[in-house]
């Protein structure tokens, strides 16, 4: 009873100093119990109002702070900030809560960051959403899949839904190769494009094999992403593949083929390069130009 009459008297009448005086006083309890080993992960109204009150705190740091300390309680905070999540009013509130469930990538939290990522109204929170999902890893594979073949959600969310699945990288490579013979271009353009990333975090041969075959899809923009992705690649045995790609009918993926040569270098690439000049597209000829120059200079 003292220590808030002294938090009542120290912030006058103003109602967000009182709040901040209490928000203060809270973690500096529960800094002390984590010091000392006596924090209990099973007390659910601390947990609560850690997220509740910490979270909504009008200051950053503050909010850092909380979102650290539940980051580091780990998985007993998930449901509190689940709910949070899904139900508290507050913007600030909800993004808090799912930068917080980035930090303790928990897999039983999925359901409900799909469910901000698709429903939430505020875009930091959608970004959030999809930061925790590609955090949380595998277990968020075939949901954000499934966004990606769904004809019902705008573009922005697959965007987010595809940068998830390539932050993760070799994690979902398994889901990932599979996804290259979906149905759905959405599909596979982003499994390309992440199949990309798991072959320069690993060299990985049957990545770079998968991005090779993808050269030859049926839709263009997948022939493009993985045209473009072989640029990253110092990967020899794609240049022949990329050289037919110079006579395919898409100017877009004539493009990229064109880049990818340049970068990776192979002096085999110089006489188709040097056929590119005389293409109809005036962008592939300073391309080709440029390519054959970064070749001879290396």
């Amino acid at each position: 009873m003292s220590n808030t009459l002294n938090l009542e008297t120290q912030s006058g009448d103003d109602p967000i100093l009182l709040a901040q005086a209490q928000n203060d006083a809270l973690m500096e309890t529960v800094s002390e119990q984590i010091t000392l080993d006596t924090f209990d992960p099973n007390d659910q109204q601390l947990l609560k109002r850690m997220v509740v009150e910490g979270l909504g705190d009008s200051r950053g740091l503050v909010r850092l702070r909380f979102a650290e300390t539940l980051g580091e309680i780990g998985e007993p905070a998930t449901p509190f900030l689940l709910e949070a999540l899904a139900n508290h009013p507050n913007p600030v509130v909800r993004r808090a809560a799912a930068k917080t469930l980035n930090l303790i990538a928990d897999p039983t939290a999925v359901s409900g960051l799909l469910h901000a990522l698709l429903n939430d109204e505020d875009i930091v929170v959608k970004g959030s959403a999809a930061g925790a999902l590609a955090r949380t890893g595998e277990a968020a594979v075939p949901a954000l899949l499934d966004i990606l073949a769904s004809p019902q959600h705008p573009e922005d969310t697959k965007g987010q839904a595809a940068w998830a699945l390539a932050f993760m990288g070799s994690e979902a490579a398994e889901h990932l190769y599979k996804a290259v013979n979906s149905d759905s271009v959405d599909v596979r353009c982003a499994a390309v494009g992440a199949i990309a990333h798991v072959a320069q975090e690993q060299s990985d041969e049957r990545a770079c094999k998968v991005l090779v075959s993808s050269l030859t899809d049926p839709t263009a923009v997948v022939r493009t992403e993985a045209a473009a992705a072989l640029a990253q690649l110092n990967y020899p045995p794609a240049v022949p593949h990329l050289i037919l790609a110079l006579r395919d009918s898409d100017g877009d993926v004539r493009r990229a083929a064109v880049t990818s040569l340049g970068k990776i270098g192979d002096r085999s690439a110089l006489e188709p390069l040097q056929t590119a000049l005389n293409d109809e597209l005036e962008s592939i000829r300073r391309l080709a130009k440029l390519a054959i120059s970064q070749i001879e200079n290396q």
